[in-house]
């Protein structure tokens, strides 16, 4: 278990920041980044569960695992692959993981209405930050896909395999609590040329 005794420690002011395997990285950099905006998606799931937790409890326990998985990833994206065995087994995002959210969103998705048009982020307060979340978490692939082929960086495919289906769920969980989609703010193509 993680232990934190002192909140500050000083070691980052240079700019720093440190990985599980004790390696200092800038910032700035690429992995930093992806593992940052991992975290971020999810302050983004923990508003949205502010509205979820009284109106979809379903719902909101279906973001309570991911809210637990993406600290999963962000430990599994700050453990790089270093070619050498570390003294502890690495955190990963395994398959199960993938899985169960495919399920979570073919549970939503079967009592939404057909979609005739894109979604515009709107509708319940609930929605709304759901539509957030997932723009974050799709930033979040975006940068773990990158770090994916920078040389040298290696993250795992389940790992980008989750994140992908994170925003997929979270689209479907947005319609769903806009009243299964009948309370979805549809995007009318040159609607205000």
């Amino acid at each position: 278990m993680v232990k934190l005794n002192k909140i500050y420690t000083r070691t980052g002011d240079s700019g720093t920041t440190g990985l599980t395997t004790g390696e200092r990285r800038l910032k700035s950099d690429l992995r930093v980044a992806a593992f940052g905006t991992v975290d971020e998606t999810n302050a983004c799931i923990g508003m949205a569960r502010i509205h979820t937790a009284a109106e979809h409890p379903g719902i909101d326990a279906m973001l309570a695992r991911v809210q637990n998985d993406l600290f999963d990833l962000g430990a599994d994206l700050s453990t790089p692959e270093t070619g050498t065995r570390p003294g502890h087994d690495p955190l990963r995002i395994v398959a199960a993981q993938v899985e169960r959210l495919e399920r979570d969103i073919d549970t939503l998705n079967a009592d939404l209405a057909p979609l005739r048009s894109f979604v515009l982020p709107g509708g319940s307060p609930a929605a709304a930050v759901l539509h957030l979340a997932r723009t974050v978490a799709r930033r979040a692939e975006r940068l773990m896909v990158e770090l994916s082929r920078t040389p040298g960086e290696t993250v795992g495919s389940e790992a980008i395999s989750y994140m992908n289906r994170v925003s997929d769920f979270l689209f479907v969980a947005a319609r769903a609590a806009n009243g299964n989609g009948a309370g979805d703010v549809l995007w009318v193509p040159g609607e205000n040329r």
